[in-house]
């Protein structure tokens, strides 16, 4: 009889079911949320339906649609899903497609704040937790943020309530809360974008209140037993912004709240964009695929300068992510640079609960399958990143 090696039992571990809070998952990786640029005029379309059905067939635990805003004025472009009525049927299509598969599906839910280019906003103004300048937007016709009002913060708080409730009646099984990537719960987070001086600004505590007051509110729309997780920054990548020390304590508090699992991310979109990607700067194809003439010049003349260049390696945010789990029990996946077999036994030895994976699985949708039978050991991803500007063509595809 041949003896078990640790080796055998660390990937046991990856390949068997887990527990996510109530819900029962076939195995220990997650398709991450990566925006696939497939619901023309906000509406899913059955190209983000066949997307999220082959990943489910390909094996994954659970996939996860990417960004969809609570309100209109969440969407950091006119083309994004929002959360409406009108869309549930679709949504229930998609659900319904997935677990047709045998995997379970997850929904991103966020507001994108200050980094806004939908110039269908109220006065071309988005919403942040301070007055600036929207550089993201600038050359889009939307170049200002104003403060949010009492009255504002109400809104988003009830919005992301209301989006909870319908994702929950589409069939989901899961919700990721959006407070990473810069997004808006992330802005009231960072000590750089937050510069009010009010019981929302200030202390970590005062920019904790927002995203937990989020939380709260959507556990009260789902109810106890629904799972819950939240996406949050190891760090933003630039000076002044969320640092790891403070990232310990937010996720601390995100356990005492009892959130079901915390995605460990990092970046911050309108500043420090390849900090999550890490590899190439496809700056030809974004060039390529960009719509608007302002933006397209932008990228031609500064985009090397503007949007820096992060080396890769494998795991790389295994380091940081480290920290969070020494300081936490509550279930923690972990993300970025995740490619192989290899990598999957590492997360599970280093005592993390989950895996994300997003451009591997991009590459190769059926990865999990052909890992778990033996017949790959990584994906072919190389971390080029063209990936990203196809979001913005016909839908996120891998050029290889």
């Amino acid at each position: 009889m041949n003896e078990q090696t640790p080796n055998d039992a660390v990937r046991r571990k990856v390949f068997s079911p887990a527990r996510l809070g109530s819900l029962n998952l076939r195995n220990r990786v997650i398709k991450t949320a990566t925006y696939e640029g497939m619901s023309p005029g906000g509406v899913p379309s059955d190209a983000l339906i066949r997307h999220h059905r082959e990943l489910a067939a390909g094996g994954v635990g659970m996939t996860t649609v990417a960004y969809c805003a609570v309100s209109p004025n969440g969407r950091t472009f006119e083309a994004q899903m929002y959360m409406r009525d009108a869309i549930l049927p679709k949504l229930r299509a998609l659900t319904e497609a997935v677990h047709t598969e045998g995997a379970a599906v997850s929904i991103q839910l966020g507001h994108c704040g200050y980094f806004s280019r939908n110039t269908t906003l109220p006065r071309r103004c988005s919403l942040g937790p301070s007055f600036r300048l929207n550089e993201y937007g600038l050359m889009s016709g939307v170049p200002f943020t104003r403060a949010m009002t009492e009255a504002d913060i109400a809104q988003v708080i009830d919005e992301f309530g209301t989006a909870a409730a319908m994702a929950v009646s589409a069939g989901f099984d899961a919700l990721e809360l959006h407070l990473g990537h810069g997004y808006l719960l992330s802005q009231f987070l960072c000590p750089a974008t937050n510069r009010r001086r009010d019981m929302w600004g200030g202390s970590l505590e005062n920019r904790m209140r927002l995203p937990l007051t989020v939380l709260r509110r959507v556990r009260e729309r789902v109810g106890a037993g629904f799972p819950i997780l939240c996406k949050t920054n190891l760090r933003d990548g630039f000076r002044g912004g969320l640092e790891l020390d403070e990232s310990v304590k937010i996720a601390q508090a995100l356990e005492r709240e009892g959130v079901d699992a915390i995605v460990l991310s990092g970046g911050f979109t309108s500043r420090t964009p390849f900090y999550l990607f890490r590899g190439a700067r496809p700056i030809k194809e974004m060039i390529e695929v960009e719509h608007n003439p302002f933006q397209k010049l932008s990228l031609r003349f500064f985009g090397n300068r503007i949007i820096r260049e992060y080396p890769f390696k494998e795991m790389f945010f295994l380091e940081d992510a480290r920290a969070v789990r020494r300081a936490v029990r509550v279930p923690l996946v972990l993300l970025g640079g995740v490619l192989s077999v290899d990598n999957l036994e590492t997360a599970m030895r280093e005592g993390f609960d989950f895996v994300a994976m997003g451009r591997a699985l991009i590459a190769d949708p059926d990865l999990i399958n052909r890992m778990q039978q033996g017949e790959a050991t990584r994906s072919r991803c190389i971390s080029c990143n063209k990936c990203v500007a196809e979001m913005d063509r016909n839908g996120v595809r891998c050029v290889l």
